[in-house]
């Protein structure tokens, strides 16, 4: 159950990283060389250098996330590893436990790597500068049947009615309410389940 949690977690706050970093321009030779660095948005550790400075809250979640798998106290991951490792001596597997405990060090090495290509290397990110300055439109449609009054300057496209129209900057995008309950309620679980560690 930690591990999917934390799993779930990471791949969706990856996802979240990778597509709010669209309007931004790098520069690294290895990421230009990427046949499809359209399609997935984060395949390097690389990519995420200095990724704090970009977006501070969503990093920390990350990191959050990157901290359970390491198994730091008081985090869920903790008490997963606890649990088996525990289990595992009171059965008598000595080596398996030794096993266990070296191969989770290994891993935190290269966790931490992660965290700190996050928040302490600078970003090689730029915002695209054809998109700096740009105005952005967008259109809020509403279709025919959940509007029974249209307002005066509304326009019909197709099934939908147009109700209003938006001007922003690219610095206004924002993650979408649904996507940002979800990782706060999984980060939350994570952060929270000192509270009650128990199976």
């Amino acid at each position: 159950m930690q591990y999917s949690i934390s799993n779930l977690n990471a791949f969706i706050i990856l996802i979240s990283i990778g597509y709010s970093l669209y309007y931004y321009v790098n520069d690294n030779k290895e990421y230009q060389q990427l046949l499809d660095k359209n399609n997935s948005p984060i395949q390097l550790i690389s990519q995420l250098k200095g990724y704090f400075y970009i977006n501070p809250v969503l990093a920390l979640s990350f990191a959050v996330t990157i901290f359970s798998f390491v198994g730091i106290p008081p985090l869920i991951g903790f008490f997963a590893k606890q649990m088996v490792l525990s289990a595992a001596l009171d059965s008598g597997y000595v080596f398996i436990t030794l096993v266990g405990i070296l191969t989770s060090v290994i891993s935190a090495v290269y966790y931490l790597n992660i965290i700190r290509q996050i928040f302490f290397d600078k970003p090689e990110y730029k915002v695209n500068p054809a998109l700096e300055n740009a105005d952005l439109h967008a259109s809020i449609l509403s279709s025919k049947s959940e509007t029974s009054e249209f307002t005066t300057d509304s326009k019909l496209k197709g099934d939908n009615v147009e109700v209003q129209k938006l001007t922003f900057k690219v610095n206004n995008i924002v993650l979408s309410s649904s996507l940002t309950i979800t990782i706060s309620i999984l980060t939350l679980v994570i952060l929270l389940f000192m509270l009650m560690p128990q199976e």
